[in-house]
Parts: C-alpha cells; structure tokens; sequence
C-alpha cells in the first residue's frame, strides 16, 4: 500500500488469497492434494514445492525491479508523475496488472505479466531513488534500506517456520489496516506534510513485515498452493517494506552537500 514513488501514494497490496494447484512447469499436481469431506489436505511436498517455486520467483522478480527503477532515473521518465496524475498512473497500472496476474495465475502467462508488474514497479519507485540519489549518502541509504528488507523477510521466514498455531484471523485486521493506510498516504499526496510520510512509513514497515508472515505461514501451512499469486503477495510487502525504510532513511539521515 505504498508508493512514495512518482506519487508518494501507498503502493497497493491486494494479498491473493486463492488457492489452486500451480506448478513451475506445466504439469498439475492435484495428485498431491487429498480431499477429506470438505478439508483440503495438501501434502508435505507440494508444501514444499510451493514455497520453493515461490523464492526463485520472487528472487527473479527482483530483475525487472532493478532494470524499471534504472531506466526510470537514467532518463527521468517518471519525473513529472506527481501529484494526482502521479496517483492515477500508478493506481491504474497497479491494479491492472494486479487483475491481470489472478486471472491468467493458471496459465503460462501468468509468469510474464507478474515480471512486467514488478518493471513497471521498479519504473514507479525510480522517483523516490532518484530523490534519495540527490542526498550525499544517497547510496548508502539505498544498500541500507535493501538490507532491511531483508533482514525483516529473513525474520519472516523464519517465524513462519516455527510458529505452529494457524495466523487466518490475522489477516483480516491486516486488510483493515492496509485500507487505512492508503486512505491515509492518499491523503497525504496532497497534504505532502513529512511527519505524516514518518508516521505512515512507520505504520506500513509493520502492517507489510506482518503481511509477510501471514502470507509465508499460509504457504508453510498449505493455504496457498499456487505460486504466482504468493509471490505477488511477497513482492507487494517486500516493496512496501523498501520503499517506507527508503522514505524514512532519506527524511531522518538525507545529507546535503
């Protein structure tokens, strides 16, 4: 739910919460799945499969990142993205993607539209690099930020593997909480006031580094068995998780010459 990036808007996450068989390749893998009445049991490996699909693509998904927030400061394309045209280019292209990748989760393009999602990603967070590039130990924010984030998935992935009693009901607070933090940084594109991008990086840092958990704990658990929507949900707080340290860095230890 956030992006400081050419709007200074939450990137939006909208976490999948659909579970469907959906391997790497292109064969099914419902052999795994076992049906008790009602309950759906999904197997030791097929849990596993997942979460691993899961991590190469999500590693992959970084690429395209990288390459969108390049192009965006070496040519300054997103430099007039603000305000409400900002805010209107990001939603639009956020939530079409993010309709486009649950619909076609199943099928082969499901994998290229979810990296052309995380280029224009990259592209919209190029502004805010860009801005934080202008500070004297610019870089040194951003390799600050990028460990962070990873720190907290590290932490993530780590509880998930341990915590053994069922996370569900947390995820609907989570949702409360996601919608009130983009009705919140909405606001504030307008307002632009800078205690209210800290406090709102503040929120984000905790409600997607809490999102990051649930949604590694449905995998572990079996509650999501298709690949591409759990990197989806993945991606989305990992970016947000980037993109507030990276505000809050820029705001409290941006050096000037």
């Amino acid at each position: 739910m956030r992006s400081t990036t050419a709007n200074g808007a939450h990137a939006l996450r909208i976490p999948p919460r659909f579970s469907v068989n959906q391997p790497l390749g292109t064969a099914t893998m419902t052999d795994h799945v076992f049906h008790h009445g009602h309950d759906t049991v999904v197997s030791a490996e097929q849990r596993n499969k997942v979460l691993r699909n899961t991590y190469w693509l999500l590693a992959l998904s970084l690429l395209p990142t990288v390459a969108g927030a390049w192009l965006g400061v070496a040519t300054g394309i997103t430099a007039g993205l603000t305000g409400f045209v900002g805010l209107a280019v990001f939603m639009g292209g956020a939530f079409g993607f993010m309709y486009a990748i649950e619909k076609f989760k199943n099928s082969a393009a499901g994998v290229p539209i979810l990296l052309a999602f995380t280029f224009f990603m990259g592209l919209m967070l190029s502004r805010m690099i860009a801005a934080v590039l202008g500070f004297q130990n610019g870089a040194d924010l951003i390799m600050t930020a990028f460990g962070g984030t990873a720190g907290v998935f590290f932490v993530m992935a780590s509880l998930a593997s341990v915590i053994k009693r069922s996370l569900e009901g947390l995820g609907k607070w989570l949702m409360v909480g996601a919608v009130v933090l983009m009705v919140g940084a909405v606001i504030n594109v307008f307002v632009g006031s800078s205690a209210g991008m800290a406090a709102i990086s503040v929120l984000a840092i905790g409600i997607f580094s809490l999102f990051m958990l649930y949604d590694l704990k449905r995998i572990v658990d079996g509650g999501e068995t298709n690949y591409i929507s759990a990197t989806l949900g993945l991606y989305m707080s990992l970016f947000n998780v980037f993109q507030s340290l990276l505000a809050l860095l820029g705001l409290m230890g941006g050096e000037r010459d």
